[in-house]
Parts: C-alpha cells; structure tokens; sequence
C-alpha cells in the first residue's frame, strides 16, 4: 500500500490566472492547504482549507486570492494534498481519491 503522508506540488502562475487556479484546486477536493508566494519567494498568504467545506464558504477566500491576484504579476501556488501523487503509484496499484469497499 502506497504511503499515505502528505504531498506537496507548486505551480508557478501569472496574476491574472491565480483565481482560476485557486478554484480548480479547491473543486479537486484533496487540497489541504494552499501557500501562495510573490516572485521573490515570500509566502504571502497560506490558506488552510477543510475536508467537506464547499460553496459559499469559500467566497471570502476566493475573494482574497483575487485581491491577491491584482496585486501580483507572477506568483507561485505550493499545495499540499492529502495522500500520494498518482503518479507515485506502483504498477497495478490503484490510487484514488475514494476508498472503495467490496
């Protein structure tokens, strides 16, 4: 069975398409938390985001990324998943973003 500690990626974005971002990571739904930084590497805002919190109350932070979004050129979104990367997955193994009972 695959290790099931957290996993991080980053994704380096142009200002004008962090918003689009942000929203495609949350509907993703295994993001446990997004750091964004500006383009000299200093965190300027983390967003921890809850298992199960959907819809509007995601409204003040979706508003903030994009208050955010205006004031950078460039920026780079680290985020933290639950579990392993599928691309991390062994020949034959099964990995998924819902357990599955027989």
């Amino acid at each position: 069975m695959a290790n099931m500690a957290n996993t991080t990626e980053e994704f380096k974005v142009k200002g004008d398409e962090l918003l689009a971002k942000v929203k495609q990571l949350i509907n993703e739904g295994n993001v446990r938390k997004i750091i964004i930084k500006n383009k000299e590497g200093k965190t300027v805002v983390e967003l921890p985001l809850t298992i199960g919190v959907v819809g509007a109350v995601f409204a003040p932070v979706l508003a903030a990324v994009g208050a955010i979004a205006a004031l950078l050129s460039e920026c780079t979104l680290v985020v933290e998943r639950d579990g392993p990367k599928k691309e991390d997955a062994v020949e034959g193994e099964v990995v998924s973003d819902k357990a599955t009972q027989i």
